[in-house]
């Protein structure tokens, strides 16, 4: 599945969900599926960002990726197991966005989306910009990225929904 089609799902299970089913949290320590929406909006508009800025580049960058790094691309994903992030970076994601809002940001997602996407397979490949656990990724990475994060939430995604039904 493309990054399109896979943020088209997400978009359209997104009008399947009551404003209480969206708010709801399981657990105190659990995200709602609002704050899943959330994250992978914000999330995927920074690694676009920094595929943004790769294009801005004008030094290159010899280094590469660092081990997990390159075994995340090696592989096409992220591992089938959940990640929690040190407490300092672990902000909640927001949880008072409604329907209609996580609507418009996933469609200005899309669209941002499909503009960079024929940008960023022409981009020199060694100007590249540094991710703080994956190391020296380049605009195409950045931008593969994407669709490898929002990929790993399915499953969150499926354990959530199960919380409301």
């Amino acid at each position: 599945m493309n990054i399109k089609e896979l943020l088209t799902q997400y978009r359209n299970d997104l009008g399947t969900y009551s404003l209480q089913e969206l708010r709801h949290k399981n657990e105190h320590d659990v995200w709602s599926i609002g704050q899943m929406f959330d994250h992978i909006i914000v999330v995927s508009n920074e690694y676009l960002d920094n595929a943004e800025a790769c294009l801005g580049q004008i030094e290159i960058q010899p280094s590469g990726k660092s081990s997990f790094g390159e075994q995340l691309f090696r592989e096409g994903g992220f591992p089938d197991i959940k990640i929690r992030l040190p407490d300092e970076m672990n902000t909640p994601p927001n949880n008072s966005d409604s329907q209609a809002e996580l609507t418009a940001r996933l469609d200005r997602l899309i669209e941002r989306t499909e503009h960079l996407k024929s940008i960023v397979g022409s981009a020199h490949p060694h100007r590249k910009v540094m991710h703080g656990g994956l190391g020296w990724l380049n605009a195409q990475e950045w931008f593969d990225l994407v669709e490898m994060h929002a990929r790993h939430h399915l499953r969150q995604k499926t354990e959530l929904e199960h919380f409301i039904n």
